[in-house]
């Protein structure tokens, strides 16, 4: 008998399992996905299969990784912001992914007039002045010296962790996101 779920592709408590060890992110192993399996009884390949149906259907938006670039001396981490016409973006942000420095690039929607702007990247280095001249390479590059953007320097690390899961006490399949405190 199949418990009651919140999703139809939870179907046992092998997959409700796996699925809250994925909040502990991928054991820094050989095969990841071996060793995720056996926490929750699945095979690799089950594993596999199932991190791909439930990206399919939208259970799990992605899977990525965490870098505390920080601990690695990255310290001049730039997030650059571009009001690009909406015709365009999809070939910018093409462009821009296909640049080696570029480590993070995504189309978030405008709001108003004070944040006009749509596409987002993040450039990580080590020393202020190489990442300005990435950033100028990139708009070269990428064609876009004629959009209004900006550049955001971090000044400070926030806490990075994947998503965390909790089981509702009423019904302990069904895997409801926690929203940060």
């Amino acid at each position: 008998m199949r418990p009651e779920s919140s999703h139809p592709l939870l179907t046992d408590a092998r997959d409700v399992a796996l699925f809250l060890a994925l909040q502990d992110g991928l054991p820094l192993v050989s095969r990841p996905y071996a060793a995720l399996g056996a926490r929750a009884g699945y095979s690799e390949a089950e594993v596999i299969d199932r991190l791909h149906d439930w990206r399919e259907s939208g259970l799990i938006k992605r899977l990525g990784v965490i870098v505390r670039h920080r601990r690695l001396g990255y310290r001049a981490n730039a997030m650059v912001v571009f009001d690009v016409p909406d015709e365009r973006v999809g070939s910018v942000a093409r462009a821009m992914c296909g640049q080696p420095f570029v480590t993070l690039c995504y189309r978030r929607p405008r709001r108003g007039d004070e944040w006009p702007y749509n596409l987002f990247c993040m450039i990580h280095g080590h020393d202020r002045a190489l990442v300005e001249a990435q950033i100028r390479q990139l708009i070269e590059t990428c064609g876009i010296s004629d959009v209004p953007t900006a550049t955001l320097f971090s000044t400070r690390c926030f806490k990075q962790r994947g998503a965390r899961y909790r089981l509702t006490p009423a019904n302990p399949a069904a895997v409801q996101p926690l929203l940060p405190a």
